[in-house]
């Protein structure tokens, strides 16, 4: 099965992250999300881009770095919102992973990306944080390389967490049953390698 990391978004490491972890140990993979904040956690956005600033992007993606060094170089990595940033960051560094996954957010594409890595992004339309310069370049890659992008029209920048006002139970369904097929489909890739 696959190993899978989990990136938590501006907020921190909260519930939405726990229950993605279980959800996905339910279905065998190994999977773990390190607390790039260290405990803290943020009522609000706002909130929660002080902690980024205070504690600073370099320092969060060195953690992340951190908490990737016993893992197979083949993991998985998944990001929500500010955790995509995250794995934007990382991802030249980790060009063996078996999959990428993308929730409610975007970075810069890597420059040094490689095609045979499979990539799945799911936002929602219009997301206040996808910055239209970066979705123009993922819609450009989706249409050139088979990317997996799901965009869910009028639902709200973090619809999969219970705890916010955005949650939207069958936009969310949606993206678990999604991002469940493509986990199965690297872990079957990855067999089929070895």
């Amino acid at each position: 099965m696959a190993t899978i990391a989990i990136f938590h978004s501006v907020l921190g490491l909260r519930a939405i992250e726990l229950a993605t972890v279980a959800r996905f140990q339910a279905r065998g993979h190994s999977v773990f999300a390190p607390d790039l904040f260290e405990g803290r956690t943020a009522a609000t956005v706002e909130e929660g881009f002080a902690i980024m600033e205070q504690v600073g992007w370099p320092l969060i993606c060195d953690r992340a770095r951190a908490a990737l060094e016993q893992a197979p170089s083949t993991t998985v990595l998944l990001g929500f919102s500010m955790g995509a940033g995250v794995v934007s960051s990382i991802w030249p560094e980790r060009r063996q992973a078996s999959g990428i996954v993308l929730l409610h957010g975007l970075a810069s594409v890597p420059a040094n990306l490689d095609p045979r890595v499979p990539v799945q992004v799911h936002l929602a339309d219009p997301d206040p944080f996808a910055l239209p310069s970066q979705l123009h370049e993922w819609m450009r890659l989706a249409a050139a390389s088979g990317m997996e992008m799901y965009r869910y029209p009028g639902l709200g920048h973090f619809f999969t967490d219970p705890s916010l006002n955005d949650f939207d139970a069958d936009g969310a369904e949606l993206v678990w049953d999604r991002v469940s097929r493509f986990l199965d489909t690297v872990d079957h890739g990855a067999k089929a390698q070895s």
